[in-house]
Parts: C-alpha cells; sequence; structure tokens
C-alpha cells in the first residue's frame, strides 16, 4: 500500500492547479484535487481554495516540481 494522501498545496489558482495536476501526471505522480465542487456551495466566486493532494511517497517529487513551477 502507498503512503497516506498528503497536501501539497491549496489555492483558488485554477492555471496554476491546472498546469501543477499536468506536471505531475507526466512525472507518474496521480494528483486528487479536492473541494473542486465546493463553488456550488459558495455561488460560483472562486474565492475557496482547492487542495492537491499526492501520496506520501510522491510529497518530496511533487514539492520538486511545484517548486520548479513556482520559480518560473
Amino acid at each position: 500500500m502507498r503512503g497516506e494522501m498528503e497536501e501539497l498545496i491549496r489555492t483558488n489558482d485554477i492555471v496554476l492547479i491546472s498546469y501543477l495536476e499536468h506536471r505531475l501526471r507526466e512525472a507518474g505522480i496521480e494528483p486528487l484535487v479536492l473541494d473542486t465542487h465546493m463553488s456550488l456551495v459558495e455561488g460560483s466566486l472562486g474565492v475557496l481554495p482547492r487542495r492537491i493532494m499526492v501520496t506520501g511517497d510522491d510529497l518530496d517529487a511533487a514539492r520538486l516540481i511545484l517548486d520548479d513551477i513556482k520559480d518560473r
């Protein structure tokens, strides 16, 4: 069994979320995006952040990818 899910980032930047998901999958890391349907509760304002989760086993590699994205 792989490690438990851990939060990589919490953001409401949908462009970052989309690009990060792509980069993680490209590296063989399967992300889980939580809170995507909270817009129904909040009225589609986009103020509630979404969480990107990865397994604990993938967390270090995922952080490197996130750091690379932020450095650009």
